[in-house]
Formats: C-alpha cells, sequence, structure tokens
C-alpha cells in the first residue's frame, strides 16, 4: 500500500505541476483529492492493515495530501500570472499613438438667438419665465379673451387631446400671460420662450412646431408708445443700429389695439425675394395693449393699471439675426449647416 501511495504522489504531483489551464487543473483536484478521488480510494484500503501500519500510513496520505495541495496553489499561482501577463499584452496602449481628434460641439443658433433675446430684456428688468407645452383650453384661448367659435380654435389649426377640445399642445405662449397675471405681484415684466404647435404648412417660414418669445408688462399708465419703443429697441440690439421695423394694424382677441411687427428683409434688402414671399417684410411678431377683459378675467383692475404684450416667432428672428434664407435649414440638422455658426 506504501508503494501504491508513493506512486501516486509522484504521478499526481507531476500531473498538477504541468496543468496548463484553470479548468484543467480543477479536474486534477477533483481527480486525486475529491471526495470520490484517488487519495480517498486508497485511504478506504486502510481497515486491511494491522495496528501497527495504519497510523504510518494515515501520516504518509497526511503527507501525500499536504505535498498535492502545495502543487495545486503554485500552479495556480504559475496560471493566474500568465493570464495576467497575456492580458496586459492585450489591452497595452502604446502611449506614443497620438489620440482621436475629439470634437467640441456648440450652440444650435436658434438658442443663441434666444440667448441674446434674453439678456436683452433682462437688462431691462424683465423676469424669464417657463411653462407647460401641453397647455388648458381655459389659458390657451378662454382667459385670453377668444370665445368659442374663434378660428383659432378650429381643429385644422390646433393639436388637440381630447374630443372637447379643452386640452392641447398650446398654440401660442401667451398662457404665460394669464398664469403670470394670476400667480405674480403688480407691476409685472416677463419673458416666456418655449416650444409652441400648430398645423401649419412647413415652407421657408413656416413649421408645425415652432418656438415663441412671449413678453408682456402691466403697470400704471403703461402705453402703445411703450410698447413701440421698447420693441424698436430690442430689434436694434439684437440686429444692429439701423434695423428697418414696421407695425401694421392687425387684431388679436387679447390685445386691443392689435398690431403686426416686420423687419425688413435680410435677403433682399426690402426688394422682394422667395424668402420674404416677395414682399420685402419678414413678420416677426404680433403685439398690443392688453385687452381690458383679459385684466379682469385674471383679476387685475383695468381702471387701475394696463399692459401691453407680444409674441415673436424666435425662429425668424434667428433667420434674420444669422442672415438665413430657409427656416427648414434650422430643423434639419445639417452639419455643414451648423458648422457655420
Amino acid at each position: 500500500m506504501k508503494a501504491l501511495m508513493n506512486q501516486l504522489r509522484e504521478s499526481a504531483v507531476n500531473a498538477i505541476l504541468n496543468a496548463d489551464s484553470p479548468e484543467s487543473l480543477d479536474a486534477l483536484r477533483v481527480k486525486y483529492l475529491g471526495k470520490k478521488g484517488e487519495l480517498t480510494a486508497i485511504l478506504k484500503q486502510m481497515g486491511k492493515l494491522s495496528a501497527q501500519e495504519r497510523p504510518v500510513m494515515g501520516q504518509l496520505a497526511n503527507q501525500i495530501r499536504a505535498e498535492l495541495e502545495q502543487a495545486i496553489d503554485q500552479t495556480r499561482e504559475k496560471l493566474e500570472a500568465a493570464a495576467l501577463e497575456a492580458r496586459l499584452e492585450l489591452e497595452a496602449v502604446d502611449v506614443t499613438v497620438p489620440g482621436e481628434d475629439i470634437r467640441i460641439g456648440h450652440k444650435h443658433p436658434m438658442y443663441k438667438a434666444l440667448d441674446e433675446i434674453k439678456d436683452i430684456f433682462v437688462g431691462m428688468g424683465f423676469t424669464v419665465l417657463d411653462g407647460p407645452e401641453v397647455e388648458l383650453a381655459s389659458y390657451n384661448f378662454d382667459k385670453l379673451n377668444a370665445e368659442e367659435g374663434h378660428p383659432s380654435r378650429d381643429w385644422s389649426d390646433t393639436f388637440y387631446f381630447d374630443t372637447d377640445s379643452r386640452v392641447m399642445l398650446r398654440s401660442q405662449t401667451s398662457p404665460m400671460q394669464v398664469r403670470a397675471m394670476e400667480t405674480m405681484p403688480l407691476p409685472i415684466r416677463i419673458v416666456a420662450p418655449g416650444r409652441v404647435y400648430r398645423k401649419d404648412e412647413v415652407d421657408a417660414t413656416h413649421s408645425p412646431m415652432f418656438h415663441q418669445v412671449e413678453g408682456m408688462v402691466i403697470d400704471k399708465n403703461v402705453t402703445m408708445a411703450d410698447l413701440k419703443g421698447t420693441l424698436n429697441l430690442v430689434m436694434q440690439e439684437l440686429f444692429g443700429e439701423g434695423t428697418v421695423t414696421r407695425f401694421r394694424p392687425h387684431h388679436f382677441p387679447f390685445t386691443e389695439p392689435s398690431c403686426e411687427m416686420d423687419v425688413q428683409c435680410h435677403k433682399c434688402g426690402g426688394k422682394g425675394c422667395p424668402t420674404c414671399k416677395g414682399e420685402g417684410w419678414i413678420e416677426v411678431l404680433g403685439a398690443g395693449m392688453i385687452h381690458p377683459k383679459v385684466l379682469e378675467m385674471s383679476g387685475i383692475d383695468s381702471e387701475e393699471y394696463t399692459g401691453w404684450a407680444f409674441g415673436m416667432g424666435l425662429e425668424r428672428l434667428a433667420m434674420r439675426r444669422f442672415k438665413i434664407s430657409d427656416l427648414r435649414l434650422i430643423f434639419e440638422n445639417d452639419v455643414r449647416f451648423l458648422e457655420q455658426f
């Protein structure tokens, strides 16, 4: 039995030290030291030995087990070191290789124009507000004096969520006028930029989703002259001194009197071209004195306070600011176009 155990020790140690993978090493451990391993099988024969031989064979078996375990640990360390070396070689980084050129992006031209507009108004004491894009009809129409039957409430113009026409994607940023009047102390000076949605056809100056900047002032003794002077100053700051503007009479249900403001076409200088549809002018905003009914519906005394409001199209301002000929370029995200800004 002693010879058999010595033979097992020699063959097992040799096999373990020559194992070439963690899997084969683990298989050898089970083969020799497992519950059904070869060493265990030999030890089961100790019952046939005499009382004098058993302690000697037991001591030899423990010595063999220790030697095998030591060989297993030694081989495992060798295999782990080899695996680490191979991984380091595979993942080696050549620090002399030039790095990749990382291109840093920049703001979209429309948001550059928006930042400039906000800076201009903040410099004049206005507060910038933000509001929901999914709006209630009470804010988008009712409290703005646009009664049932008004053309702007038609399903052909507005994106509704319900059959009762009470919840919609806002068609203007004007609801922020009402929200400000209901929550802010007087006097009020606010601008509210944001996305709005209308069922417009896509052409050089229209899109079903676009951006507006709403503005409003409510105070004592506010007049139409204040409105025109403020808007002319904004256009001068935005487009440069000498910018040509004009005001045209118009009608909005929430302002009275009302007007629209145009700037001279940047593409043709007023001569007429496809960008301005041959008119020489591009409409940028609608404005007017806030209707007394709108003030009263928000709990403001129209006998003591007056106000004015406007809503300007951000895309058209960006077109004029950066001399863009087609509004669709702003939404197409053509890198060749955006890189110019």
